[in-house]
């Protein structure tokens, strides 16, 4: 039976302790500013970058990998007789999926022996890892590719995330408004509660952030009723709201995330700074 190899796009954004604990491949997506382009993996310093986001009046425009970028992981993979699943951001927000099956084709034109599963997770940061996370599991347990991308794809179906941003301003001047366009018009100084399913879409909208909070805190515990055991905590420049959301989501769950994961550049790009989350899975899903 052919090893399953994992392959994911780096608006997962998984911290370095729990990347260093699988074995996966990256295809990163582009951040476009300052009249260059630079892959997301290469911006490792978050703090300048949101520092630059903060105080440049044109966002940084983001896009998909290449083809090449693609083919340079796939084909190796196959060349070594390795099967594929390959998981990524929503289709509704980036022409990354797109692009995976489209070297996808081009990939097992050359190596017709193999498989490449592509999996539109839905979603994208928190939520993405949920789903690589599942399928790692599987794959790593010796899962054959039927059984990782059935994971995988009970995965998309079944993971929640809730995030609280500052405000809507950057999503709409990013255009990944979504659906949660209708709570523009005099909105912009609420602070919406959201979700993502295909785009991202309004749960509810708060006055104050300490209600928006609140409201995530009580978002886990709906969770843990309905049998998402297993929960992560995503954040963008927010260390101490997520250090609190640990606190009382360890209260709740009875034991803490998974991880707790900073949003990058890409995505970050278009919720902007202040953004704060809590996601979860049943925890079955995450073993082999």
């Amino acid at each position: 039976m052919p090893r399953v190899r994992i392959v994911t796009d780096s608006t997962h954004y998984l911290p370095a302790d729990v990347v260093a604990r699988h074995d996966f491949d990256v295809v990163s997506l582009y951040v476009n500013e300052g009249g260059g382009s630079a892959r997301e993996s290469d911006l490792t310093d978050l703090d300048a970058f949101y520092g630059r986001l903060r105080g440049d009046h044109d966002l940084p425009t983001t896009s998909q990998p290449s083809l090449g970028d693609f083919l340079a992981v796939y084909e190796p993979a196959l060349a070594a007789g390795d099967d594929i699943v390959s998981v990524h951001i929503t289709a509704g927000i980036s022409g990354t999926i797109e692009t995976a099956r489209q070297a996808a084709a081009e990939a097992l034109a050359a190596h017709p022996g193999g498989r490449i599963e592509i999996v539109d997770s839905d979603t994208a940061a928190g939520g993405l890892a949920m789903v690589l996370l599942a399928a790692l599991a599987a794959a790593e347990g010796g899962a054959d590719i039927d059984a990782v991308l059935a994971r995988a794809q009970e995965t998309v179906g079944i993971q929640q995330i809730w995030f609280a941003v500052e405000s809507l301003d950057h999503l709409r001047r990013g255009g990944r408004i979504g659906a949660a366009q209708a709570l523009l018009g005099g909105a912009l100084k609420i602070k919406p509660i959201l979700t993502m399913k295909g785009v991202i879409t309004p749960v509810e909208r708060v006055r104050t952030w300490g209600r928006a909070f609140e409201r995530l805190v009580e978002f886990g515990g709906q969770l843990k009723d309905e049998g998402a055991d297993a929960w992560l905590i995503q954040h963008v420049q927010a260390p101490e709201q997520a250090a609190e959301l640990e606190r009382r989501g360890t209260e709740v769950f009875g034991h803490g995330p998974v991880c707790i994961s900073e949003i990058g550049p890409v995505v970050g790009a278009h919720v902007g700074p202040g953004l704060l989350g809590i996601g979860g899975l049943p925890r079955r899903l995450l073993e082999p």
